[in-house]
């Protein structure tokens, strides 16, 4: 095993794939045909931890691109069909990834055969593995740290999915971690890899809309029932549950409360407010010019939760932050989902797929915000394997995705002590209140796993 203060440099990867001649091999056709097109000891290997429903979205992603080869996965469930029913829609787990990445493989071989995917089941088998050179984490929010940090030690370089961390002090100890390991880290905030989003960027950072007054960020509305069945259960056989569970509480086995939904409840996730934030609020931050700051102060307002104990995350709520510079924020599922920033000589607002402003002009593909710029990225994915070659920082960084969400972690504080929180952003601390600041950066993990970062 190499040791774990060792990063593993593009040189390091080559060297040893040069060497590695009896290990099974991918090699699409397209490596064989004419163009330059990347031959397969010159590709990135990643591993991917977590296979549901998103973990399929990303394997899709990255079966695409050339220079990339999924090596190993990994998944605590051998099979399962997310929430629907047994045998409805996509296989999902260990079984479905492993069909879904050979046929591509397959299909692309030459000969039409594919060999050597390693399948796991333990997170940390996959990140101590030689020929991994990447680990995709897109698991629930309760392991995005352990993993993490894992592949950090093995000298990986690391695309996890958002929020980075469950608890304030896990993205902490992410951020600090990759920096202190000068390591490529890409958050799946994946909407500063949409054209709208850099583009709305831009508008507001060149002076478009005058002197910003105000940001209104829109998030979905959380759970107010159980979504789906909520009869205890003993967990299915194909399921290793305790392991799932991990460092949260070991709370009984429900459909409801699992594939899908384990968000609603604050032991695995941080309800729709913190599964949302990192992508709305983070664009927000990105035109303000706060990714790596951020608020002065923090109130939580009107904040209803769910009348089940299945889940216990706000189903209404609303964050209202105050910035530097006299800007004001609400992060609320009271407003349309999207972000919007409100200024002296105009607006923008931004979501999926939709552009609008005050000024139908700015909104053109053509037209020239001006000479401030922001990355421009081809696609999350891409963006970090290109970053993984050119060692150059990711469009989503680690404390820049911790950033973005620290307003939702201290709504959820401010909202526990009912009373506004003053925020020191450069200090990360809660400003003359130690009950507050001992709630935020409290952690406690279930045995035997350990909040152990660095």
């Amino acid at each position: 095993m190499e040791s774990p203060g060792r990063h593993v440099t593009r040189r390091d990867f080559l060297r040893v794939a040069a060497t590695a001649a009896a290990a099974p091999a991918i090699v699409p056709a397209s490596a064989l045909a004419r163009g330059g097109r990347t031959a397969p000891g010159e590709r990135i290997a990643l591993g991917i931890v977590g296979l549901g429903s998103r973990g399929f979205n990303l394997i899709d992603a990255f079966l695409k691109e050339d220079d990339a080869q999924i090596v190993a996965v990994c998944d605590v469930d051998s099979l399962h069909y997310r929430d629907r029913p047994w045998g409805k829609g996509t296989a999902f787990g260990r079984e479905g990834a492993k069909k879904r990445i050979e046929t591509r493989y397959g299909q692309r071989s030459a000969g039409g055969r594919y060999g050597g995917l390693g399948v796991h089941t333990d997170y940390r088998e996959l990140c101590a593995r030689k020929d991994v050179d990447a680990v995709v984490v897109v698991t629930p929010d309760h392991w995005h740290m352990l993993c993490a940090l894992e592949a950090l030690a093995h000298g990986k370089d690391v695309y996890c999915e958002k929020p980075l961390g469950h608890r304030f002090v896990e993205g902490q100890a992410i951020y600090r971690e990759v920096a202190r390991r000068k390591a490529v880290f890409q958050v799946g905030s994946q909407q500063r890899s949409d054209a709208p989003f850099p583009h709305a960027v831009e508008l507001v950072l060149n002076g478009h809309l005058g002197k910003v007054r105000r940001v209104e960020v829109g998030l979905p509305s959380g759970y107010d029932a159980p979504q789906g069945d909520a009869t205890v259960e003993q967990p299915p056989t194909h399921l290793d549950y305790d392991f799932w569970c991990g460092p949260a509480p070991k709370l009984p086995y429900m459909r409801a409360r699992h594939h899908r939904f384990w968000r609603g409840h604050l032991a695995f996730g941080g309800g729709v407010l913190m599964d949302w934030i990192g992508h709305h609020n983070d664009v927000a931050h990105w035109a303000l010019g706060m990714d790596r700051s951020g608020p002065l102060t923090v109130e939580a307002v009107g904040w209803t939760f769910p009348e089940t104990d299945v889940y216990n995350t706000p189903h209404h709520y609303e964050i209202r932050c105050e910035y530097p510079g006299g800007v004001t924020s609400t992060i609320s599922d009271r407003h349309r989902g999207g972000t919007k920033w409100i200024g002296d000589d105009g607006w923008v607002f931004v979501t999926r797929g939709r552009l609008e402003a005050s000024d139908p002009r700015w909104t053109k593909r053509d037209f020239n915000p001006g000479p401030i710029r922001v990355d421009h990225s081809p696609g999350h994915a891409r963006n970090f394997l290109d970053c993984v070659k050119s060692r150059k920082p990711c469009v989503a960084p680690p404390e820049t995705a911790h950033r973005s969400i620290t307003p939702g972690l201290l709504g959820y504080v401010a909202n526990a002590v009912g009373r506004p929180l003053r925020w020191d952003a450069e200090a990360e601390r809660i400003v003359g209140d130690d009950e507050a600041e001992r709630l935020l950066k409290a952690v406690s993990y279930r045995e035997p796993w350990q909040f152990a970062p660095g």
